[in-house]
């Protein structure tokens, strides 16, 4: 089928779920470009394809003014997805709490360092950026598709696993070099939100309070960079 009108019904849809309002409501989001739908495709969530070019599968094909609408993106893709949102899968032994992150950039690179290092779940506080936003979407580079992703109440959820797993969260002050910390098969990492660290009221579960040893002259890491290192020193798996 081919749109080429600004005003249709299914190009107003589209356009609709650059809100995350409308996402929440019909469980869909968009993706752009065709890495991010071979990743899709591969986990089957692609409700439809929309494209610019006639040569590529779709479902749909518009004109530029049409997809320039629809896109996120200044230089628009030939392609754009609408995916089914992902389904939340079991909690599994290697997992990384983010606990309030507000920058979806930061939120994108530490979901691709969470790949990369081998953690199985990556759990959303309640209050953490939308992981469906395009921005965020985009600095996965597609790993989104690649490991289990779940929101949850923070203080709710690490209650109940407690028993069963060792609790790292991440002190500044008075935590223990994470170089020096030897730990247990199941375990659960929690990284705070970027300017204020992890709550209050996260910090009471932990078995462990951890730090990233650094030179006097800095202060603070960018979340995502402190959360790479800290699954990089975690990841017992990582090739050396």
């Amino acid at each position: 089928m081919f749109i080429e009108s600004l005003q249709n019904k299914k190009v107003k849809e589209w356009c609709k779920l650059k809100e995350k309002k409308y996402r929440d409501e019909t469980g869909l989001f968009l993706i752009e470009g065709d890495h991010l739908i071979l990743e899709a495709e591969k986990l089957q969530v692609i409700k439809e394809i929309i494209s610019v070019n006639k040569e590529k599968k779709a479902d749909f094909y518009v004109t530029k003014e049409v997809m320039q609408k629809i896109s996120n993106q200044k230089s628009i893709s030939e392609s754009i997805a609408i995916c089914y949102k992902l389904k939340e899968e079991e909690i599994g032994s290697k997992v990384l709490v983010l606990d309030g992150i507000q920058d979806p950039g930061n939120l994108g690179t530490i979901l691709r360092s969470a790949v990369a290092f081998s953690f199985d779940t990556v759990i959303l506080s309640e209050d953490t950026v939308d992981l469906y936003n395009d921005k965020t979407i985009r600095a996965t580079e597609g790993m989104l598709f690649k490991i289990s992703i779940i929101r949850k109440n923070i203080e709710e959820t690490l209650n109940k696993i407690q028993k069963d797993y060792e609790i790292y969260i991440t002190n500044v002050k008075n935590g223990e070099n994470i170089k020096k910390r030897k730990r247990s098969k199941k375990f659960v990492l929690v990284i705070g939100n970027e300017g204020n660290g992890v709550k209050e009221s996260t910090q009471k579960f932990a078995t462990h309070f951890i730090k990233i040893p650094m030179n006097s002259n800095c202060e603070s890491l960018n979340a995502g960079v402190a959360a790479s290192i800290l699954m990089y020193e975690m990841d017992s798996d990582c090739d050396e």
